[in-house]
């Protein structure tokens, strides 16, 4: 069984591969409370990394809450309407479904479920900003209109309620959709790659750089794999030729998700994933290295971990890959497996000689992850069911990620807005080869 605390001694990475790799799987479903008890000890801070931590955060928290211009409008708002809230997770969900929806009827329908069941007057006056307080009211307002009676009787006051409503819809119908796009532009860079390049140019003037991705990608078909992989292919060329003309700032790179180049990209089908996807993926790297556009391989559900990597490390060990040093993948910390896997991969990068770039995540899928556990009646979850357990556990990773034996295996790749997390990665890292990453149009006012 793995203990993470032999994590931390050089020897261990140096075990045989598959000896680390029969100790990533037993750790699926582990319980929570007695794996946290291993991963505490890696994620306590010495007390000169405790006052570090302290002093560096709460300066960096109140330079930017000094800075009005630092904290963008969508910033405020989302700061007041986040997901540990009713109304924010309603908010979210209608900004992720809203752009689907190709009919008026069903759009009003939605709109009505989720706007007239929130408590929006309880989020009224709790922040300063006057936009997110006049939204509060906007949302009031509209979750009173779409909430009107509707019963078919003939009262005069009936009517009313049902002519407002029917009057009303096709304008918060528009101005839901107006604010679904500005909400996008803060998340989204470009609606093609030479939109996003460009509108990323000025960041990478002041030593930014990106690594982009595509939204929305899951092939359920061939055809939509086929289009993926265009896509992808398309990226590559456009930063490819970018990087030359911009040689002299920081390269961006290219992220693709596994499962967008394969429908069937699922356990039951290794055999396929390894043979089908691997040409598929191998293909980008051969187009991705001539042009040295760094690759990585994005995250999946849990369920698919295992596979990720046995065709990672297959693709790692190809004559395309080695000795380049671009190829890397992301890791989810509030996987239990994850220091397991991180162990395996600096094994894995020192038996071949090529660094790994890794970038470590807090995790996108919890709320499916749990719900699949839950309708199949498993016993335990992959993942942690608390958030300061994969708090714990990002921290623990990060340790290992900054040990000296790991250095010049593993390049990490820190993925955070919090500045409690960047604060005390700072003070545990002994070196400087490592990086910290956001996602776009959230955490700006940290980073500057």
């Amino acid at each position: 069984m793995f203990n993470a605390a032999d994590a931390l001694q050089p020897s261990f990475i140096e075990q045989p591969l598959d000896a680390l790799w029969q100790q990533i799987s037993p750790l699926y479903s582990v319980e929570e409370s007695a794996w946290l008890e291993q991963l505490l000890p890696l994620a306590e801070p010495s007390e000169q990394e405790r006052q570090f931590t302290v002093e560096k955060a709460t300066r960096l928290i109140e330079q930017v809450r000094a800075d009005r211009t630092a904290i963008q409008m969508i910033d405020a708002l989302l700061l007041e309407y986040s997901l540990d809230t009713k109304e924010g997770i309603l908010l979210m969900c209608l900004a992720e479904a809203l752009m689907r929806i190709p009919d008026a009827a069903t759009a009003d329908a939605l709109i009505r479920d989720k706007l007239s069941v929130a408590d929006w007057k309880s989020h009224l006056k709790n922040s300063d900003s006057l936009f997110v307080n006049a939204s509060t009211w906007g949302l009031m307002l509209t979750g009173k209109v779409v909430s009107m009676e509707s019963k078919e009787d003939g009262s005069p006051a009936r009517v009313i309620n049902r002519l407002t409503n029917k009057m009303s819809e096709p304008v918060i119908r528009k101005a839901m959709h107006q604010a679904m796009k500005i909400m996008g532009h803060q998340f989204v860079l470009g609606r093609t790659i030479g939109e996003a390049m460009k509108n990323g140019q000025a960041k990478r003037d002041k030593g930014f750089t990106y690594s982009f991705d595509m939204l929305g990608e899951a092939a359920l078909t061939q055809d939509d794999a086929k289009k993926y992989f265009n896509d992808y292919i398309e990226a590559i060329d456009a930063v490819g030729l970018d990087n030359k003309k911009h040689s002299k700032s920081p390269c961006p790179t290219v992220s693709i998700k596994l499962s967008a180049l394969h429908p069937r990209y699922d356990v039951s089908n290794e055999g396929r994933v390894l043979t089908e996807m691997y040409d598929t993926v191998l293909e980008l790297l051969k187009r991705a290295r001539a042009l040295n556009v760094g690759i990585t391989i994005d995250a999946e559900e849990a369920d698919r971990l295992e596979l990720s990597l046995k065709l990672f490390e297959k693709l790692y060990r190809s004559e395309t890959v080695k000795g380049w040093g671009r190829f890397g993948l992301v890791i989810q910390a509030y996987s239990k497996r994850a220091l397991p896997v991180l162990t395996w991969l600096a094994a894995l990068s020192k038996e071949q000689g090529d660094v790994i770039p890794l970038r470590l995540v807090k995790g996108a899928y919890w709320d499916s992850e749990l719900k699949m556990c839950q309708q199949s009646g498993y016993q335990g979850y992959p993942v942690y069911t608390r958030k300061e357990a994969t708090d714990t556990s990002y921290l623990a990773c990060a340790r290992f990620l900054l040990s000296s034996h790991v250095r010049g295996l593993i390049f990490p790749q820190f993925a955070s807005h919090n500045a409690h997390t960047v604060t005390a990665i700072l003070a545990m890292a002994t070196h400087r080869d490592f990086e910290f990453q956001r996602l776009h149009g959230m955490g700006e006012a940290l980073y500057n």
